[in-house]
């Protein structure tokens, strides 16, 4: 297995493009094949050839080899629950400021995708720690990890359970640099993520739905151990770019989530600028907890069928992966 560049060998990923755009992605082994009613491209031929290579298979059709980035991976790997998109990973880096061994916390990991942008940014010096209830959805995402990186690896850890509970059992006390949270009531843990961050670490809330984002921005102001939170939504727009036909597309990645975020004050620390806000009444009441419910944000539930199937398809993949990137040591090795 190849670390990412030069010529694709075995137990690489591979995209492939064929006829009419349509898109296979394939792990190479020795004597795999890819089948279709186009004809037969065998796994042999594409070893040795070096990225954005075209290939021809054996009814002469036409197949454009790509390594698949990050982006491609984590739309197409299996989910147990949903994922966070490109566009809004890409922003909870930016706004955390991750860097190269920053100790970051996560909760919940979902699929894995978030987890993995936030393996590379922190880098093999780097400490991940990713929360997540659930024991299926961690099987999903330890998965989809092993596939994309061909191990698991050591800067990861992954704990299972609440994180308002393990948190302080599996970090010290200002200790985390960054604190991301993905989940329904993320309000529930900002109190325990406030003791876990060093001053000046960064809080990054990722919710679904406006009344989320409310909540979320009064219990933040109403702890005294956070900046004011930023709060937005990030949309992206393509464009059709042929020639003089220049047009936005017709179709866009629009609202996926909100994000807010906030810094870690020093402990009795209070800017200069904080506004108080005396409000005559609650921001919110007991009844309105039902907005936030899963069903009533759109969030629908898996079954635990469909989730054991989710489950099954990750570890095949990653079993896979680590059979080809364990063989292809083993062939590399002196006699």
């Amino acid at each position: 297995m190849s670390l990412g560049r030069g010529p694709f060998a075995y137990g690489d990923r591979v995209q492939l493009t064929g006829p009419k755009g349509r898109l296979s992605t394939v792990t190479l082994r020795e004597g795999g094949e890819l089948h279709s009613h186009h004809g037969v491209l065998r796994h042999a031929d594409i070893v040795g050839q070096p990225d954005g290579s075209v290939l021809v298979n054996s009814h002469g059709s036409e197949y454009l080899a790509l390594r698949p980035l990050l982006r491609d991976f984590v739309m197409s790997m299996p989910r147990g629950a949903a994922i966070v998109y490109p566009k809004d990973a890409a922003q909870i880096l930016a706004q955390a400021d991750v860097f190269p061994g920053c100790v970051v916390v996560e909760a919940g990991v979902g699929s894995g995708a978030l987890s993995l942008w936030l393996l590379r940014a922190i880098g093999p010096t780097g400490r991940l720690v990713s929360f997540e209830r659930r024991g299926e959805f961690a099987d999903v995402a330890r998965a989809n990890v092993e596939t994309f990186l061909g191990e698991s690896p050591a800067s990861w850890q992954i704990v299972e359970g609440d994180l308002a509970e393990e948190l302080p059992r599996a970090v010290e006390q200002a200790s985390v640099d960054r604190v991301v949270l993905d989940m329904l009531a993320p309000w529930e843990c900002i109190d325990v993520a406030a003791d876990a961050l060093v001053p000046g670490g960064v809080l990054v809330c990722y919710v679904a739905t406006a009344t989320q984002l409310s909540r979320v921005a009064e219990y933040l102001r109403a702890t005294g151990a956070f900046t004011d939170p930023e709060s937005s939504e990030t949309m992206v727009r393509g464009w059709h770019v042929e020639g003089l036909a220049v047009r936005p597309d017709h179709r866009m990645v629009a609202h996926t989530g909100f994000l807010i975020s906030a810094r870690r004050l020093a402990p009795g620390a209070v800017p200069p600028d904080v506004r108080r806000r005396a409000l005559k009444k609650p921001s919110y009441a007991d009844e309105d907890v039902e907005v936030w419910t899963p069903g009533a944000v759109g969030d629908r539930e898996i079954t635990d069928k469909n989730l054991r199937k989710r489950v099954r398809e990750a570890q095949r993949a990653a079993d896979a992966k680590l059979r080809e990137a364990g063989g292809s040591e083993s062939d590399q090795s002196p006699a």
